[in-house]
């Protein structure tokens, strides 16, 4: 299947706002904007542009729904190309799925064991292992977020794509409405029962079990069904202006939906779709910027190996400059940033020709 320039570029600004976010919280974690020293009319806009700053940083995490959306999206695409030539030999997904997550997953592992510029939290002891097998979710508590916080949605992907096939069968038996209708009334239905019948800890709720996130993933698995079948009028709302529009009005409703309980049942739905909107409708005006689009999308092709091993090195960096003025936080960024892209990039594609070169009949290919 040909990989859509414009959705590398979208999962490149995703991961990218990630990114940005874990540095930005350990930068200012304790950090209060000062007043403006200015007066007037150029005080007031100051102020409002550095609010609206500290407001959109604090958004970052949302990134994360729009990559479970951007993930069902490509999974299901990828799939639905296969099925075409003939029925789904799932054994040999599962296998697919294996070399391509696992082995960048391991060498994570051994990155953040060997590198001298991480940040280590927790100490290295028995709780490795059921991070090794992807099982974070067993004593959640305590193996959720050990290491390197970042690999919960290892764990919550693990899950996706074992109950993959029962999505697949559901989505093409149904049609992409009523299988969403479906998946996001199941996946709403058990949040509400975790979250208000049976409280449970919120690690489950943020992906400790999948089904709570599948409103998001089930979304992006609809969308890649209907940017098949209508391609072009989908790619003109996401990329032409009308989902980035949608998306900015809607954000503030659905912020609205942390203010309780019952409303909360629905937040992460809510979020992460309108930065799902956000992302993609910039990433459409990046688009028409081939240099830049080109860059970023390169990023978003091997978002993978940036997203296992970034959340240390932020977080060892951001630890010894906070705190810093905000332009200077910006330009460590992006030198960071660009480093740690290059790092994971490498690292991602040497992992891939290494399981390509042990087990040919297996091609891996950036996600």
């Amino acid at each position: 299947m040909k990989r859509l320039q414009w959705l590398d570029t979208s999962k490149g600004l995703a991961i990218l706002f990630v990114v940005y976010f874990h540095f930005f919280r350990t930068v200012f974690e304790h950090y209060q904007l000062p007043a403006a020293d200015w007066s007037g009319l150029v005080a007031s806009t100051i102020s409002i542009l550095r609010a609206g700053w500290w407001q959109i940083s604090g958004l970052g995490f949302h990134a994360v729904g729009a990559f479970i959306i951007l993930s069902g999206w490509t999974v299901m695409q990828s799939t639905m190309a296969r099925a075409e030539t003939g029925p789904v030999a799932w054994g040999a997904w599962y296998g697919g799925r294996f070399v391509r997550l696992y082995p960048m997953y391991w060498v994570a592992h051994l990155v953040y064991l060997v590198s001298p510029f991480v940040a280590r939290l927790e100490p290295v002891d028995g709780r490795i292992i059921l991070s090794l097998l992807g099982l974070r979710f067993i004593d959640i508590t305590m193996n959720f977020m050990y290491l390197n916080a970042a690999w919960w949605y290892f764990s919550m992907l693990i899950q996706f794509y074992l109950i993959f096939p029962l999505l697949f069968w559901a989505a093409r038996k149904f049609g992409a409405w009523i299988f969403l209708l479906i998946a996001c009334a199941l996946g709403f239905f058990v949040r509400y029962l975790m979250l208000d019948v049976y409280p449970q800890d919120g690690l489950w709720i943020l992906g400790g079990f999948a089904i709570c996130r599948l409103p998001e993933f089930a979304l992006g698995m609809a969308l890649g069904m209907w940017h098949v079948r209508s391609t072009s009028r989908v790619e003109w709302f996401l990329l032409r202006g009308p989902g980035l529009i949608a998306g900015l009005i809607l954000y503030p409703l659905a912020l609205k939906l942390y203010d309780n309980g019952i409303a909360y049942v629905f937040c992460d739905f809510g979020t992460g779709t309108c930065c799902f909107l956000a992302i993609v409708g910039v990433a459409g005006l990046i688009s028409r910027v081939a240099g830049l689009a080109k860059i970023i999308g390169l990023v978003g092709a091997y978002s993978y190996g940036l997203y296992l091993i970034h959340q240390p090195y932020v977080i060892w960096l951001g630890l010894r400059i906070r705190p810093q003025p905000i332009w200077i936080f910006l330009c460590v960024f992006l030198i960071t940033v660009a480093v740690l892209s290059v790092w994971g990039l490498f690292l991602e594609k040497t992992t891939n020709a290494l399981v390509n070169k042990l087990l040919p009949a297996r091609k891996t290919a950036p996600a």
